[in-house]
């Protein structure tokens, strides 16, 4: 009888898509897509764009009170974010 080792389907996934440098692109996005979720509905609808670069993700909300308040929780969302991704993706968050 031969004698196989069982895998499972997300390591072998995730090890493809590492080896083709998709891993982190992959993580960021769905980083981006939590960011409604950790930071709150109400402030999810008033972000008008993120994106992240160097680590850092980068928010816009169009409403000055939300901007206040997040950035004194900026220390907290980076711990919640990437706890939500099981990596550490970002270092900070900026809002503006």
């Amino acid at each position: 009888m031969f004698k196989r080792e069982v895998k499972n389907i997300n390591e072998l996934v995730l090890a493809q898509l590492r080896s083709r440098g998709l891993e982190t692109p992959l993580l960021q996005k769905r980083l981006m897509e939590a960011w409604p979720e950790v930071a709150g509905e109400a402030v999810g609808r008033y972000t008008t764009s993120l994106h992240i670069y160097n680590q850092t993700l980068f928010v816009r909300l169009n409403m000055p009170a939300l901007r206040a308040d997040l950035s004194m929780r900026r220390q907290e969302l980076v711990r919640l974010l990437n706890a939500r991704v099981g990596a550490q993706i970002i270092s900070d968050v900026r809002i503006g």
